[in-house]
């Protein structure tokens, strides 16, 4: 394991705690998307179905059960033990018009065409836009608690990380795999607008005017996902 993909798994890592402590400590989860919530916790499930074929190392299981677990962890927070504080108006963006058109692209584009790589790639494509719920609400909203700002900055920061990851592999371990590649681009892309407000206020960005945190390319359409 190169220092890169150690250094994502840990700001992956970080993300996730940071966001249960937020629901946990502020007993809100107001400002936060269950619908990405949901669909991270989907690409968790089908990407680490392995846990039940195989055993790779200590490190490598023990990190699959950790995200899938804090993932339906922070599920129950939202929609069950915190659910009178959820924002379901604005955390309207239809799902669906991601699911449906990544479930078709998995079927269609994949290593091998069995049930398990199906569902890995299924996760692969669907985490590079599990994000857009998030940043639909926060557009729709003008504004994201500075502690939601801290856990995309760490989801952002691990995908660029492992971005370095497949470089680094590509170069020493001749590993390369179009797939994750072109699926992590595209996730890298979703930040990049959010990263330059994330530096340039020093983390601390409270308010957003509209298209702040997404371009307005990227508003128009999500907006014409949402209505269909």
């Amino acid at each position: 394991m190169n220092v890169f993909r150690l250094t994502g798994d840990l700001s992956h890592l970080a993300a996730i705690i940071i966001l249960l402590l937020k629901i946990w400590k502020s007993r809100s989860c107001a400002g936060i998307s269950g619908k990405s919530q949901i669909l991270f916790a989907l690409v968790f499930t089908t990407r680490y179905l392995d846990l039940l074929t195989s055993f790779i190392s200590l490190y490598n299981t023990s990190m699959k059960v950790i995200y899938i677990g804090c993932s339906y962890a922070t599920v129950y927070l939202i929609y069950m033990k915190f659910r009178a504080t959820y924002d379901g108006n604005h955390d309207s963006f239809r799902v669906e018009f991601l699911i449906v058109p990544v479930g078709g692209l998995a079927v269609l584009i994949n290593h091998d065409f069995s049930p398990l790589e199906i569902l890995w790639t299924f996760s692969i494509y669907l985490e590079s836009v599990a994000i857009l719920p998030q940043l639909f609400m926060i557009s729709k909203t003008g504004e994201a608690e500075t502690i939601t700002t801290h856990y995309l900055f760490c989801l952002g920061l691990y995908r660029a990380l492992y971005l370095f990851n497949w470089i680094w592999r590509y170069y020493f371990e001749g590993f390369f795999d179009m797939i994750a590649i072109v699926a992590g681009v595209v996730q890298t892309v979703l930040y990049c607008d959010f990263f330059y407000l994330y530096v340039t206020k020093g983390g601390s960005c409270s308010q957003f005017l509209p298209g702040d945190c997404m371009n307005m390319c990227q508003i128009r359409w999500l907006k014409a996902l949402k209505k269909g």
